[in-house]
């Protein structure tokens, strides 16, 4: 399977401030890779590096090309879609996909307008008449009917009504990724995204907290529920963290003897938000 991504001691600093810290990665093709931290952990100015829109320090390879020195020709085959959509205001809908038409050779008036056809959005609708989430739901649109190898999304559903949300994960689920597609996705909303994801990487303070497939999650983490009175004896068998909620106690644990566990309460796999909030928090992974 080829590596989409590969980066060796990928570094960026802003003046005294390191954003990137000095990380390795690998991200093969036909996956679907939730990409999360904190605020300021480093996400956005790797993604840039990635987009050929920042400098960097270290080996960074995107679809085989350097992004820096290749950036026109990547573009070709990565679209992204940031937190922010910025569209011109006084632009028709129709106007902007005459022009997408022109611009990107794999852009598909088919599908952009049968994403369209799901909104409020017309064709005769100006770019300053629509709400800040029709304008969303106008970029997604475009984006997504643009045929390329690497889609990058940067909070994509940001303003955006549940209802919506919803509709454009499962339409990015049935409609856009295959096998032939790597999509990476930053968000808040983990709840939202973990169902679809094939592959997690945590960051924190610039550095690779987690980095493992949903199988592994699911392999080598086990959340214990348990009483009070065995409390005690759940943690004497080291968890990576503990929470309490509504008198009960939570325990996370890496490669554990699910066994004995078993004897001390109920067993779960934890959520996406859950084994973030434990190795943000000290959880060593």
């Amino acid at each position: 399977m080829n590596n989409v991504i590969e980066a060796r001691g990928l570094t960026k600093r802003y003046k005294r401030t390191v954003a990137v810290d000095n990380i390795d990665l690998e991200i093969p093709s036909g996956r679907i890779v939730g990409l999360i931290g904190p605020n300021g952990a480093g996400k956005t100015s790797a993604l840039k590096a990635i987009l050929g829109l920042a400098t960097y320090e270290g080996e960074l390879s995107v679809l085989g090309k350097n992004p820096s020195r290749d950036r026109a020709e990547l573009m070709e085959d990565v679209c992204f879609i940031a937190d922010v959509a910025v569209l011109p205001r006084w632009i028709r809908v129709w106007q902007l996909i005459e022009l997408t038409e022109k611009i990107h050779p794999r852009f598909s008036r088919e599908k952009c307008l049968q994403y369209l056809d799901s909104t409020k959005i017309t064709l005769d609708h100006r770019v300053k008449q629509l709400s800040k989430g029709m304008v969303v739901q106008l970029h997604l649109a475009i984006v997504m009917a643009i045929d390329v190898k690497l889609l990058v999304l940067d909070e994509p559903t940001l303003g955006l009504d549940i209802l919506f949300r919803k509709q454009f994960y499962t339409n990015l689920l049935n409609d856009y990724f295959d096998e032939e597609r790597t999509i990476i996705i930053t968000t808040h909303q983990v709840e939202e995204i973990e169902h679809i994801l094939s592959d997690l990487i945590f960051i924190q303070d610039g550095r690779i907290a987690l980095d493992c497939s949903m199988e592994e999650v699911q392999d080598s983490y086990v959340e214990l529920i348990v009483t009070p009175d065995n409390a005690a004896a759940a943690r004497e068998l080291q968890p990576l963290y503990e929470r309490e909620l509504f008198g009960r106690h939570i325990f996370l644990y890496q490669s554990a003897d699910r066994e004995q566990l078993k004897n001390l309460g109920e067993l779960h796999t934890p959520s996406v938000a859950d084994l973030f909030v434990a190795t943000m928090n000290g959880g060593a992974a």
